[in-house]
């Protein structure tokens, strides 16, 4: 068989396709992955067939790019769809032509993040079986709202109402350029609502979201889907002597969110590292380390699930990888979330005792220092434990590409 795996988004989007492909890969199989630039690394080091798409997602994340000024103002769901929206209306012919040519043969097609619409209309345009792949909750529920809405006490009616008023608004935005895309590329007719009834999987944990019951027997919650550490990675003896050297540090670090000023930033830090032994992780922020105190240890890339075990906390920004890479380690959280699903997992996180919210809006170091202490209390942290242990038992990828390579992905009809 052959598997297609097209997504487009951040380094979240991109390394749980890869675990799936490098599954697929491992059982005998074909699987060839399209993303953005920043996956190709990976992609190389498992030897997993890539093919890099155009746009630049670092540079959409910086100040001045489509997400940089939502992330330091405070997105509403609106605001982030139309920055989603107009990364992928640059991007939909490109993405879609080169889809088309990976996806040739495929025995299935696999979509996910900026590039859903996309997959769709090339498994539709080829006649290949598609499934959709998601980190996030989209099905329509009563049980709540779409993760990207930030309020969540509704009535259950008012839950699935929200759910089709976002679908709507997704297509409403996604729709028109995509359906000029398929006209050039395939010369497809415009279609006037987007694809029903498809098959999804969601990397989620059941630990951390139980399965509602009103979503489709063709939606299941498999667990994560976690990439093992590269082969060729090895921790620096820099860092393995920092963490043999003293108690369990606290990680503070938010991967591709760069919307907390860098002297909001340098003071949490600071604030922290008074206290106890920190481990920094710049990401996409920019911040010269020179500008922080000696003793905090600064991380180039580290995987999560080698380092976070050997932490006693993790501040992060409550993306669906880190929160779940975070609960799987049995430590607890500080999340500071930005945008879009973040606020989702931050609830989820904190309804089973393993984490602490520090809201973006008026971070800095007190309140940082605030949140470290009340994360670090012993309910906490036993709590994290016990959610670490049930979902040590989880095996998401193998039970996805169970489901892939049995038949769950369906070809598409009106």
């Amino acid at each position: 068989m052959k598997i297609t795996f097209l997504t487009y988004g951040t380094d979240g989007d991109t390394r749980p396709l890869l675990a799936l492909a490098r599954e697929v890969g491992a059982r005998g199989h074909a699987a060839h992955v399209l993303a953005d630039v920043a996956g190709a690394p990976l992609a190389h080091a498992f030897g997993i067939p890539f093919t890099l798409l155009s746009g630049d997602m670092r540079a959409a994340f910086q100040p001045g790019g489509a997400f940089g000024a939502l992330l330091k103002d405070g997105a509403s769901m609106t605001r982030l769809m139309r920055a989603c929206a107009a990364l992928a209306r640059d991007n939909t012919r490109p993405w879609m032509e080169a889809a088309r040519a990976a996806a040739q043969g495929s025995d299935a097609l696999v979509y996910s993040g900026l590039a859903g619409f996309v997959g769709l209309a090339v498994a539709d345009a080829l006649g290949i079986p598609c499934i959709g792949a998601a980190m996030w909750p989209m099905t329509p529920t009563r049980a709540f709202a779409p993760p990207f809405l930030p309020v969540h006490r509704l009535p259950g009616w008012a839950n699935l109402l929200a759910h089709r008023a976002f679908d709507r608004m997704a297509w409403s935005m996604f729709g028109p350029e995509l359906n000029r895309a398929r006209r050039e590329v395939f010369g497809a007719p415009p279609r006037r609502r987007p694809w029903r009834d498809v098959p999804m999987l969601y990397g989620c944990s059941p630990t951390l979201l139980a399965r509602p019951v009103d979503w489709p027997a063709n939606v299941e919650l498999t667990g994560a889907w976690a990439l093992p550490v590269r082969p060729d990675w090895r921790p620096s003896p820099a860092l393995s002597a920092f963490l043999e050297a003293g108690p369990a540090p606290v990680y503070i670090g938010f991967g591709s969110m760069a919307g907390i000023a860098q002297a909001s930033l340098i003071d949490a830090v600071q604030a922290v590292a008074a206290r106890r032994r920190v481990l920094f992780h710049p990401g996409w922020s920019g911040i010269d380390p020179a500008r922080l105190p000696p003793d905090v240890f600064v991380l180039g890339d580290t995987p999560h699930d080698w380092l976070f075990p050997r932490t006693a906390l993790v501040v992060h920004h409550g993306g669906a990888g880190t929160s779940h890479a975070v609960a799987r380690a049995g430590v607890p959280s500080v999340v500071v979330p930005f945008a879009g699903d973040q606020f989702f997992w931050a609830r989820r996180m904190a309804q089973q005792g393993i984490a602490v919210t520090c809201p973006a809006a008026g971070f800095d170091g007190t309140s940082l220092a605030q949140a470290v202490s009340a994360a670090s209390a012993p309910a906490l942290r036993d709590n994290a434990r016990r959610v670490g242990q049930a979902m040590a038992a989880e095996d998401g990828v193998r039970t996805a590409v169970d489901r892939l390579l049995g038949g769950a992905a369906r070809r598409l009809d009106d």
